[in-house]
């Protein structure tokens, strides 16, 4: 059985993450959509905030599902059978970044696979900083988060936004 983990923090799902959960889901028997509870960063919304939108956007693909982790990534995996780690890549900038962190896991956990897929064409330049901020600035995001998450910005910001 091919068991996938797809980890992030998701703060907030763009079309960037779903590109990558559609395309993996095709490939694999079972994927895990982990959300990252990391104490280093201050989301938008809360775990259970991003876990049920994860939950709402994924619920008619039906080898997903979503959970929460903290701590290692590997152990987060092993706690829960799978044997690949999916993570995205947007540029050449990722590349760095993420070939390292497959390193250190590769290291951690040699049982355990990193599978990286670049990212459609049409979401090389999303990330979930550019889409909170342009959402600050009241700009229009429609075409780069899905619709449930650009509504939850938009409320997140309605007193927030900077003009």
């Amino acid at each position: 059985m091919k068991f996938a983990i797809y980890p992030g923090s998701f703060d907030p799902t763009t079309n960037g993450h779903m590109d990558i959960i559609l395309r993996a889901a095709r490939f694999v028997d079972r994927l895990v959509v982990g959300v990252l509870e990391n104490p280093y960063k201050t989301p938008v919304f809360t775990t259970e905030e991003r876990v049920e939108q994860l939950k709402q956007l994924t619920s008619d693909i039906p080898n997903v599902e979503v959970m929460t982790f903290n701590g290692l990534t590997v152990d987060f995996a092993r706690s829960i059978g799978a044997n690949l780690i999916i993570r995205g890549l947007r540029a050449v900038t990722d590349f760095e970044y993420e070939f390292q962190m497959a390193l250190t896991n590769r290291n951690l956990a040699n049982e355990i696979e990193t599978l990286f897929i670049p990212t459609s064409a049409h979401c090389l330049y999303l990330s979930s900083s550019v889409v909170k901020e342009i959402a600050l600035f009241g700009g229009n995001i429609d075409d780069k988060v899905p619709v449930i998450i650009r509504d939850a910005l938009q409320a997140k910001y309605k007193d927030r936004r900077i003009k």
